[in-house]
């Protein structure tokens, strides 16, 4: 196993994937709480969830960020 840090990666994919993985928790957060949605996930094995009047979705109603720009064709 690789033990070196992700962001030291050659693959650009590979180095930019965690923040990535951010932006779409960013996003999922701030989903959840414009449906009113609990977010379920598993951590150390445990399955855990998240409402929608939690502290974590104060913080995703903050973060916004600009469309993804398309360069090319589909």
């Amino acid at each position: 196993m690789n033990t070196q840090p992700i962001d030291t990666a050659r693959d650009a994919d590979l180095r930019l994937s965690l923040a990535a993985l951010h932006r779409a928790a960013l996003r999922a957060r701030e989903l959840a709480r414009q449906t009113g949605t609990a977010i379920v996930f598993s951590r150390r094995g445990v399955v855990e969830t998240i409402s929608p009047t939690a502290a974590a979705f104060t913080a995703a109603a903050v973060a916004q960020e600009a469309p993804a720009r398309y360069t090319g064709k589909p």
